[in-house]
């Protein structure tokens, strides 16, 4: 494990993460955060760790990385952020749960991130992967990665990114908030709001019903009831109305030919769903 606490106050803006205090904060009492380490600089925190786990690392091991230069999202898209100015995590699982349900752990995490920063900020999920701001601005991406066995979920969540630092659809945790935000304790509140919705769906065997998960999921998630385009992954376009989230994870689209039944798509929110009284 790396100790970088001692650059903390470098840059009194985006100071550095004291991995000395995370481990401590986190360990404490047990839990499923065996080890926690930071780095200064990393290409990617989803590659490392999925090479570590084709190594036979256990589950639980968190990396967080305070500059990523080689992040990656979903449809091999790159993700990048200055340095100390997102919270950029990856974590190890091995979850004893049916294969076909693991498609929920992007959706667990969101939940767990939306949750874990609900007193900061509103946010909703987009379906899979994708944490929004209440303008329809991205937050945060999710990427979950099958690893020789294991999954790597990976968070990169904006938090002190500036306007001009950011993509025209992005912003940040601090923009959103209209104040400073320390993501020492956002990365704390995540971690642990996620080891317990991780906990309580691997004791379900990954049902998303009995567990909890798929009513506080779709409760989120801004996608469901909204008009949309979804981008397939052969480039092609579905437009139709989002019903819902079926057990596998895969999102339902109704459309005049019919409904899809979609496990990978990039969607675009055509007329988000009316807000709820």
């Amino acid at each position: 494990m790396a100790d970088i606490g001692s650059g903390r106050y470098r840059d009194l803006d985006r100071p550095g993460l004291d991995a000395v205090a995370l481990v401590t904060a986190l360990q404490r009492g047990g839990g499923l955060w065996r080890s926690v380490e930071v780095v200064e600089q990393i290409g990617s925190t989803n590659a490392a760790l999925a090479t570590r786990a084709a190594d036979g690392e256990a589950e639980g091991l968190v990396l967080v990385a305070e500059h990523q230069v080689a992040g990656r999202g979903r449809l091999d898209r790159t993700w990048t952020s200055p340095p100390r100015a997102g919270m950029t995590v990856s974590v190890l699982l091995r979850p004893d749960v049916p294969v076909a349900r693991r498609g929920w752990l992007s959706m667990l995490t969101g939940v767990a991130l939306a949750e874990s920063l609900s007193g900061t900020a509103r946010t909703s999920l987009k379906w899979p992967n994708d944490l929004l701001a209440p303008d329809g601005r991205k937050l945060a991406g999710i990427l979950a990665e099958v690893a020789d066995g294991a999954v790597v979920v990976g968070v990169g969540l904006n938090v002190s990114t500036t306007e001009d630092e950011l993509p025209a659809t992005g912003t940040s945790l601090g923009l959103v908030a209209g104040r400073p935000v320390d993501r020492a304790p956002v990365l704390l509140a995540y971690l642990r709001a996620l080891e317990e919705r991780y906990r309580t769906w691997v004791a379900h065997a990954g049902d998303p019903v009995s567990s909890g998960l798929a009513a506080d999921y779709l409760a989120w998630c801004s996608t469901i009831g909204a008009e949309v385009t979804v981008t397939l992954p052969d480039g092609s376009t579905l437009d139709g109305v989002a019903e819902a989230v079926d057990w596998d994870g895969r999102l339902v689209v109704r459309t005049p030919d019919g409904r899809y039944d979609l496990a990978a798509g990039d969607v675009r929110h055509v007329r988000p769903r009316a807000p709820e009284a």
